[in-house]
């Protein structure tokens, strides 16, 4: 039989009449009348067939004894067993009696309908007892277990009081003890005596974990309670600290407004940080697990919807490399089949990219402030309503603080430029992540760091040089460096969760490339007036000449240079002969990169309806957003008529009224049209104006005698 027909089967049966559970027990009615109707028919059988009326006198006693010892092993009450017993008893009774004066007498017949509804009726309160016997013994159960509880908790509160006391000369009182679910510890709501506040007793911190015999890596840390006269003391009973956890294999979405996880305190809870107004800073020395916190980071940035991440790391890049180099070389492909965006928006690993990108995030800031007033008015806000359509920029500026007070002259310029976007662009939806090598003075001797950094995470390995926990979490007492003795551990604080003991994830390689795949779809694209207000620099951030220095190599290092290179010839520099293939051209491997290239910039051109650059050499490589390259905004045909026109004048350039003559039969373009596409054009540098007055003239960039220079 098919399952199909089973079904239909099952169907017509329930929707032919009632199903009757043959399975379910009786209950007081159904009991009794099975109980009385069985009796009736074994009476008139055995009166029938002459059967030996001892007989039912012997089924009802075996009854009888079956039931009680079926109700012992339940452990059903007396008053139950009783009632049973006699059910059985009185039924064969009866039965025995019927077939000896005949079952069919009115007199038969109306005691066993009297017997029936006794029967019936002491099923009924037998059941009840039976029924309050057992929320009974449950509820007696739970009250043991609370009880037990109650008295753990009791032992608590009068061990830590007795604690304080001897410890911190300090009264206090127990209102609560809860235990973590996580099993690593519990916390106790204190109120200490006498106007004394939370701070004096977090002061003997270290003395109270060591005087409890707390493990390494555990802490009794004292915070504020619900108000001034109340405190929360936190234990840690389990250290896990130690234990190695990875980043959660969960890529779901993000938000700035929700928070983005960092790592998890000892009781096993995420912490998050919430970025839409406040900056962060992130210190460590070397070997604390500093550039894994900062991927961390990245990867939280890269799950949110409505985050754009720009990163600065001048040491040739390389916090950002890993979330930008793989989907730049087409090694990794969604499961759509389409190119794989970056993990982040933009990176700069040189001086000259810093510059531009703090200059583009700056602008976009200043034009975001004159451009959303009448959104931020229909809101009633005056903070921008960050989404999707609207991202945040998070600048994440690895050894940032370094750079904030170096003497260089360069390094002197990007600090400038720092400060100027942490000043500016709180309300706009700009906001830092500044690294740094140590907790010191000079790192945090600025006020505009201090103020504006509320999110702060100090990773200590153990190391004391440079690590004052003191300033990094001023008021909070007993946090010593030697809490947090593990790699990726140490103490991370935010103004909704007090700087207290917390470890970050370990994230892999292998999880950099799943993120960067599994999110990308997910970035938000920089909504039109601030792409605008950013222009060319960033509109050509991943163009083949801009992200050269991500592939380029020292032309010395000849150690892993190809043996078989010619001595001063253009193959010097890294070049793996296992990989050869894959960088001579004419090679499979170079044809497949080479493809996966043109799929990703069709790709782009398809989604953003863009047109290949005219100045473009055929063998340019690399992500060509050919959509913003800089030219305004060629989004009508006109505009790139007229940018064609301009194009084609070459060295000699042309003027308005010659292109607008040109477009006017086709495109019925109009000289103070046109006059507008040339300033913008001039002013991004696709354009330059050459002469003033009448004799004023306008090159196409790719013919000027100079380069533009961009403003």
């Amino acid at each position: 039989m098919s399952a199909t027909t089973a079904v239909n089967k099952k169907r017509k049966q329930a929707n032919s009449g009632p199903v009757l559970d043959w399975s379910a027990s009786h209950g007081p009615v159904t009991g009794a009348l099975s109980a009385t109707t069985g009796a009736l028919a074994v009476a008139t059988t055995g009166a029938a067939t002459g059967m030996p009326p001892a007989w039912a006198l012997a089924v009802g006693a075996a009854g009888a004894l079956g039931h009680t010892v079926a109700g012992l092993k339940v452990r059903n009450a007396g008053r139950t067993l009783a009632f049973k017993a006699s059910a059985w008893l009185v039924g064969a009774g009866w039965t025995t009696w019927a077939m000896t004066s005949g079952p069919l007498s009115w007199a038969a017949l109306g005691s066993l309908a009297t017997i029936g509804v006794g029967i019936g009726a002491g099923t009924r309160s037998v059941a009840l007892y039976e029924e309050a016997r057992e929320d009974e013994a449950i509820a007696a159960a739970g009250r043991q277990v609370a009880l037990e509880l109650s008295a753990e908790r009791r032992a608590i509160a009068a061990e830590w009081v007795e604690r304080i006391q001897r410890i911190c000369s300090v009264t206090v009182r127990v209102l609560a003890v809860e235990l973590w679910e996580s099993a690593n510890g519990y916390s106790l709501d204190l109120e200490p005596q006498g106007g004394v506040t939370y701070d004096r007793i977090a002061q003997h911190g270290p003395q109270l974990s060591a005087d409890a015999k707390l493990p390494h890596g555990c802490t009794a840390a004292l915070g504020p309670g619900i108000h001034q006269g109340r405190a929360i003391l936190d234990v840690t009973t389990v250290n896990v600290l130690a234990e190695p956890r990875t980043y959660p294999d969960d890529y779901s979405p993000l938000s700035v407004h929700t928070g983005i996880p960092w790592g998890f305190r000892t009781n096993g809870e995420e912490v998050r940080a919430y970025l839409r107004e406040q900056c962060a800073l992130v210190v460590g020395p070397t070997g604390s697990g500093k550039t894994n916190m900062l991927h961390t980071i990245l990867g939280g940035f890269a799950r949110a919807e409505d985050m754009l991440t720009f990163v600065i790391d001048l040491n040739a890049g390389s916090a950002g490399l890993p979330w930008v180099l793989p989907a730049l070389n087409g090694e990794l492909t969604g499961q759509d089949g389409k190119p794989v965006r970056p993990g982040i928006d933009w990176l700069a690993g040189t001086y000259e990219e810093a510059m531009l990108m703090l200059n583009a995030a700056i602008a976009i800031g200043l034009h975001r402030k004159r451009a959303y007033q009448d959104l931020m008015a229909r809101e009633d806000t005056d903070l921008l309503p960050v989404s999707a359509k609207i991202p945040q920029i998070m600048l994440v500026i690895d050894e940032g603080a370094e750079i904030l007070v170096s003497t260089d002259r360069q390094l002197k310029e990007l600090a400038k430029k720092i400060f100027e976007f942490i000043r500016m662009q709180r309300a706009m939806g700009g906001r830092t992540v500044i690294t740094a090598l140590g907790a010191t003075g000079s790192v945090l001797g600025n006020l505009l760091i201090r103020r504006e950094a509320k999110v702060r995470v100090a990773l200590t390995g153990g190391e004391t040089e440079g690590m004052d926990l003191s300033k990094m979490f001023p008021g909070r007492r007993g946090l010593r460096v030697d809490q947090a003795p593990f790699k990726g551990a140490g103490f991370m604080g935010t103004p909704e969760s007090p700087g207290a003991l917390f470890k970050a994830w370990r994230i892999k390689p292998s999880q950099i490339r799943d993120i960067t795949v599994a999110t990308s779809d997910r970035h938000p694209r920089l909504d039109d007036v601030s792409a605008r207000a950013a222009g060319a620099a960033y509109a050509r951030r991943w163009d083949a000449e801009r992200t050269a220095w991500m592939r380029s190599l020292p032309a010395d290092a000849g150690i892993l240079s190809d043996p078989t290179a010619e001595p001063g010839g253009e193959g010097g520099g890294l070049n793996l002969s296992a990989l050869r293939g894959v960088r001579e051209p004419g090679q499979a491997g170079a044809a497949r990169e080479d493809e996966l290239l043109r799929r990703f910039r069709e790709e782009i051109d398809a989604q953003f309806a863009t047109a290949p650059d005219p100045s473009a050499s055929p063998a340019a490589s690399g992500l060509n957003l050919s959509a913003l390259r800089g030219e305004a905004d060629q989004d009508s045909p006109a505009q790139r008529a007229a940018l064609a026109a301009l194009f084609a004048a070459g060295p000699d350039g042309t003027g308005a009224s010659a292109i607008a003559r040109a477009l006017a039969d086709e495109h019925g373009t109009t000289r103070q049209t046109v006059v507008g596409w040339l300033k913008a054009w001039t002013e991004d540098g696709t354009a330059v104006r050459v002469g003033e007055g009448t004799k004023a003239r306008y090159v196409h960039r790719d013919h000027a005698p100079e380069p533009p220079i961009q403003s």
